[in-house]
């Protein structure tokens, strides 16, 4: 639900608007292991808001990814799970999951260098020294030995 106003251009664009965000797609992963509590959730993704968890939640519900079950109980009992499109989205973003494990330690090894604004990151590799001058020969101290 990224707040669009007109149609997609192909199909990726379609799923990287359902998707977009640094929270869902660690939501679905999360929601794969099965239906989940609010707090459950919370505790899966700790640097999560309870705000931005909530705004995640109702989205991917929107687009029909999550289900939110309510049950009649008190306290109340709210349940998030996958709907079938979800466990298909899910089903669908396999391959990139197995691509970042593939190429994790250099994700982790480039990571400053990619993000240099957050908190903690390194600054950027300084950029490689400018190449020397050419030499001119004439300036060049002769190689011959005194007496030869």
């Amino acid at each position: 639900m990224g707040g669009r106003k007109g149609f997609y251009t192909c199909g990726l664009d379609a799923a990287v608007d359902v998707i977009g965000g640094k929270w869902k797609v660690l939501l679905l992963w999360a929601l794969a292991q099965g239906p989940q509590r609010f707090g459950q959730l919370r505790r899966e993704l700790p640097k999560i808001s309870e705000k931005v968890l909530t705004q995640q939640l109702r989205e991917l519900e929107a687009d029909g990814i999550v289900h939110r079950e309510v049950y009649a109980e008190v306290p109340p009992r709210v349940e998030y799970s996958l709907t079938g499109r979800g466990a298909s989205l899910n089903e669908a973003l396999a391959p990139l999951g197995a691509w970042g494990r593939l190429h994790m330690a250099h994700l982790e090894a480039t990571y400053p260098c990619r993000h240099p604004d957050e908190d903690g990151a390194a600054a950027p590799a300084p950029a490689p020294a400018p190449a020397p001058a050419p030499e001119d020969p004439a300036a060049r101290p002769s190689r011959s030995r005194p007496g030869r």
